[in-house]
C-alpha cells in the first residue's frame, strides 16, 4: 500500500526545533572615525559653506553613541562620481553599478566565514536567504552569491529587497520555517548591507536625511539555520518563535524611496517613543507562554536604531544597564547596519559569552529576544533559547 499524503509529509519535516549552527561578519576595508566624519561629509559634499547645518550634523554624530563605521564608498570614488554628493542629484546608476557587484562580494566574505565555522560541506547547504537594502537586479545577489560560493545550482533561494533594518529578524523567522518544514534542510542566512544607496549631501530642510548619513555604516553578516544537528555541528541558539507585527499610529514613521537620486530615507514621526511604547505588549504576547515576566532574565538582541530608541526602551522595561551591552557595543563599532546588525550583535554576544566562561551562549542566560525595528513601523520578535558555551561543555 503506498503511503498516505499525512505520512510523507511527516517524513518531509524535522524532528526538532531550528537552531543557529553559525555565525559569520564582514565589513569593507574602508573605516571612517566619526569623530573626523562631519568635516570629511561637509569637505566631500562642498557643503562647507553650511556652516550651522555642519555644526547641528556634528552635535548629531557626537550623540550617536558611535565611535567608527565602515563604508565602501571612498573619497576617490565620490570624486569620480560627484552626483552622489549632490542632496539631490540624478546618481542610481553610478550607485547600483556599485552595489550590484559589492553585495553579494560582501556577503560572500561573511558566509564564507559562517560556513568556514560550521565545519560541513557548503554542498549540504539546501536553501538561501538573501536580504539587502542596498540596490535592487536581476538575478539578484542570490544568485550572484550561488555562484561566488559555488553553492550548488540546485539550492532554493529566495532573495529579500528593500525590507530595511527590520530585516534581520525576518529572515531568521524565515529560515526557522523553512529549517522545521524540509527535514535535514541547512539554510544559509545573509544580510549585506551598503550605504552607497543612501549616501548624499545635506539640506537644509531635511534633517532626517542628515539622521541617515550620521547614523548607517555597511556590513554583511550569515548565520547558517538547521534542526536536528548531527554530532559535528555545534550549536548556538534555538530559534524558539517569531513574531512579526505593524506598531499602531505608525503610518510613515520611517519611510524610503527608490529614486534616481538613490534611496531617500525619511523619519516623519516620533520613532523611540513609538517603539518603547509598544515594545512591551510584543514581549508579553512571546514570552507570556513560557511563564516569563521578568525582562531582566532574558539575554537581550536589539536592533539599534540609534541611541535614542534604545535610551527610552531601557527606561520603558527598567532594563539593568548590562542587558543592551551586546547592542551599544555593535553601534558603536559599526554604527547602524540596518538588516545586518542584529546577526553582528548575535555573534558579538557569543563571543563574549565564550571569553567570559559564561554558562550558555547567551551570557549564561538560558533565554533571550532579538528584536528587528524598521520601516513601517514593524517590529519582529525572535524568541531564542541558548545551548551551552562549548568550553563549559569540555568541563
Amino acid at each position: 500500500m503506498s503511503p498516505s499524503v499525512e505520512e510523507i509529509r511527516r517524513t518531509q519535516r524535522a524532528q526538532g526545533p531550528a537552531t543557529v549552527l553559525a555565525i559569520g561578519t564582514a565589513t569593507p576595508s574602508n573605516v571612517v572615525y566619526q569623530a573626523d566624519y562631519p568635516d570629511y561629509y561637509f569637505r566631500i559634499t562642498k557643503s562647507e559653506h553650511m556652516t550651522e547645518l555642519k555644526e547641528k550634523f556634528k552635535r548629531m554624530c557626537d550623540k550617536s553613541m558611535i565611535r567608527k563605521r565602515y563604508m565602501q564608498l571612498t573619497e576617490d570614488f565620490l570624486k569620480e562620481n560627484p552626483n552622489i554628493c549632490a542632496y539631490m542629484a540624478p546618481s542610481l546608476d553610478a550607485r547600483q553599478d556599485m552595489v550590484v557587484v559589492e553585495v553579494p562580494k560582501l556577503g560572500k566574505e561573511a558566509a564564507s566565514k559562517a560556513i568556514k565555522e560550521w565545519g560541513q560541506s557548503k554542498s549540504k547547504i539546501t536553501h538561501l536567504v538573501f536580504c539587502t537594502t542596498s540596490g535592487v537586479d536581476m538575478p539578484g545577489a542570490d544568485y550572484q552569491l550561488t555562484k561566488l560560493l559555488g553553492l550548488r545550482p540546485s539550492v532554493k533561494r529566495l532573495m529579500m529587497y528593500q525590507q530595511g533594518c527590520f530585516a534581520g529578524g525576518t529572515v531568521l523567522r524565515l529560515a526557522k520555517d523553512l529549517a522545521e518544514n524540509n527535514a535535514g534542510a541547512r539554510v544559509l542566512v545573509v544580510c549585506s548591507e551598503i550605504t552607497a544607496v543612501t549616501f548624499r549631501g545635506p539640506s537644509d530642510s531635511h534633517l532626517d536625511s542628515l539622521v541617515g548619513q550620521a547614523l548607517f555604516g555597511d556590513g554583511a553578516a550569515a548565520v547558517i539555520v538547521g534542526a536536528d544537528p548531527v554530532q559535528a555541528e555545534r550549536p548556538l541558539f534555538q530559534l524558539v518563535s517569531a513574531a512579526q507585527t505593524i506598531l499602531p499610529d505608525s503610518d510613515g514613521a520611517i519611510d524610503g524611496h527608490l529614486r534616481e537620486v538613490g534611496l531617500t530615507f525619511h523619519l516623519l514621526k516620533d520613532v523611540p517613543g513609538l517603539i518603547s511604547k509598544n515594545i512591551e505588549k510584543s514581549l508579553v504576547e512571546a514570552f507570556e507562554p513560557l511563564g516569563i515576566k521578568d525582562w531582566n532574565s532574558l539575554f537581550w538582541i536589539a536592533h539599534p536604531g540609534g541611541p535614542a530608541i534604545l535610551d527610552q526602551v531601557e527606561e520603558k522595561l527598567q532594563l539593568k544597564t548590562e542587558k543592551l551591552k551586546a547592542t551599544r557595543h555593535v553601534l558603536s563599532e559599526f554604527g547602524n547596519m540596518s538588516s545586518a546588525c542584529v546577526l553582528f550583535i548575535l555573534d558579538e554576544m557569543r563571543r563574549k559569552s565564550l571569553e567570559e566562561n559564561k554558562e550558555t551562549t547567551g551570557e549564561g542566560l538560558e533565554w533571550g529576544v532579538l528584536f528587528g525595528f524598521g520601516p513601517g513601523l514593524t517590529v519582529e520578535t525572535v524568541v531564542l533559547h541558548s545551548f551551552p558555551t562549548p568550553a563549559t561543555t569540555a568541563h
